[in-house]
């Protein structure tokens, strides 16, 4: 009995060690949210929340009100879900909320990348120089070269002008949008070593394809390989995949390169300036790609769709796209100078700038996520106040919370192109909640520390995209009756969304 009784007691305490482990003591405290653990011992409401994240949150939200605690694998999150309290998230201090602790885990999850405490910084100093502003200028004109070379290489060879081609909606945006992004930042093979500009044009548009072909393969895997759950066989597929990448975006291969942005260029600089090996930089140029070229391409598959799917936004964008060109002096002419088309004229277009918002709204649904570091509470626009703990998370997740509440989108699920126009056709900035003004009524890019540092030229790259594609030509979908997709669930808490299905569409040249 004397030896049983220390080993019963070491069970005990090594049961009662687990137990605690996976939460099952954790009791809501008196100031706290509503805690809601699931029923399933440190996994909690994992699976459901992963199932359908949106509905999984629209059911917290009606069973406990905008702020509630949940466990998720191991992890206590409490979501703040009042946009009016927004600002108490945004604006908080990394010493009690934190981002960077919370995205290096992460990447190192799916990039293989180890990040270091500058990264963030250097992100944003870089972002901020290369742009926006007059870096800004640089990177339009580098983009507009290559999305001439995508798309109207062939101009003057087709021989029926008037013949339709027939493509899924979904990979051509993706498609066109992902490899002009790609060599604008990560530069384009030399005219020099191909002998000819044709010729280093030709292998940009091969290299870019195939480039494009493996980052499809390793975009469908993401988000189960954010979540750590994919099966031994797709976990290969990512990690042959992510080698990939890293082979592909070497600093040594970069280096072979004309024009390559000063964006990558500045960032490979520092890095290598800090002692950093160039097998870890290879790793962050996949981090940077993936960052810069993800979402843009979904996006402008939604914003070409609800242009197709409505007649009048088409003609107003249309027109105001023709009105650009013209007072630029431009005009598009077979057998003419291709269309030149510059920050500036981008900067003329509310009426293009109100669609890109309203699709962006409709179908970007970014998760924010913070560490808490330190014990806290969090004080809410209405006076209450909540007790956060330290080694938990906050999170908010915007699209329910603002993007498609009736109250600050009136009727928000159908797709306004003049939503964020006010009637003298400037910028609405104003959007209401229970009679107070909602500084956050559309959160696409993130907010605060996490905001997306690159969402100017994001901006920039789908409105080109949509410039060019309307300014040359004729397009429609092949079934203008059938439903829209739906947004494919898996991705909640990704960025832009993609749909459920492809739709086929048409397009040919204007006459």
């Amino acid at each position: 009995m004397g030896l049983l009784l220390p080993i019963l007691l070491g069970f005990l305490a090594a049961l009662l060690g687990g137990l605690y482990l996976l939460g099952v003591f954790r009791q809501q405290r008196p100031g706290e949210p509503p805690l809601d653990k699931g029923l399933m011992p440190w996994l909690g409401h994992v699976l459901e929340f992963r199932r359908n994240t949106l509905k999984f949150l629209d059911r917290m939200k009606e069973k406990h009100g905008d702020v509630f605690t949940i466990q998720l694998g191991g992890f206590y999150i409490t979501f703040l879900q009042d946009p009016l309290s927004f600002g108490a998230f945004t604006k908080e201090s990394r010493e009690k909320l934190d981002f960077v602790k919370f995205a290096q885990h992460l990447v190192r999850r799916v990039f293989g990348y180890e990040a270091i405490e500058e990264d963030h910084h250097i992100l944003q100093m870089s972002s901020n120089k290369h742009l926006k502003g007059d870096g800004l200028e640089v990177m339009t004109q580098a983009m507009m070269a290559n999305l001439q070379n995508l798309m109207l290489h062939n101009i003057g060879s087709i021989a029926d002008q008037s013949t339709w081609t027939e493509d899924g909606l979904f990979m051509y945006s993706y498609n066109i949008l992902f490899r002009a992004g790609y060599l604008s930042l990560y530069g384009n093979v030399p005219h020099k070593s191909e002998g000819s500009e044709e010729k280093a044009k030709e292998k940009d548009r091969a290299e870019s394809e195939a480039l494009f072909y493996e980052f499809r393969k390793y975009d469908q895997l993401f988000p189960n390989l954010a979540y750590g759950v994919l099966p031994p066989r797709k976990r290969l597929e990512a990690e042959r995949l992510m080698a990939f990448f890293w082979d592909a975006l070497s600093v040594q291969k970069m280096k072979t390169k004309d024009n390559i942005s000063r964006w990558v260029w500045d960032m490979q600089q520092t890095k290598e300036e800090m002692g950093m090996s160039d097998s870890m930089i290879n790793k962050y140029m996949f981090v940077l790609l993936w960052a810069s070229q993800g979402n843009t391409g979904p996006s402008a598959f939604w914003l070409l769709l609800f242009l197709m799917k409505h007649p009048e936004a088409m003609t107003a964008v249309k027109e105001e796209v023709e009105k650009v060109l013209k007072e630029s002096g431009q005009e598009v002419q077979h057998g003419g100078p291709l269309v030149n088309l510059t920050r500036e004229m981008l900067m003329k277009t509310p009426i293009l700038d109100s669609a890109v918002e309203e699709t962006l709204r409709l179908t970007a649904a970014p998760l924010l996520t913070r560490a808490v570091l330190q014990d806290m509470t969090i004080k809410m626009a209405d006076g209450r106040q909540y007790f956060i703990r330290k080694g938990d998370r906050m999170a908010m997740f915007p699209y329910i919370a603002v993007h498609i509440d009736p109250e600050i989108h009136p009727e928000p699920h159908s797709f306004k192109y003049d939503r964020f126009l006010n009637p003298d056709g400037s910028k609405k900035t104003d959007f209401y909640k229970a009679g107070k003004k909602v500084k956050y009524y559309n959160m696409p890019w993130g907010a605060g520390v996490s905001m997306c540092p690159g969402r100017f030229f994001a901006t920039n790259e789908l409105k080109q995209f949509a410039f060019l594609m309307l300014a040359y030509f004729e397009f429609e979908l092949k079934n203008p009756d059938e439903k829209l997709p739906e947004i494919d669930f898996r991705r909640w808490g990704f960025g832009s969304m993609q749909p459920d299905r492809e739709v086929q569409f048409r397009y040919r040249l204007k006459h």
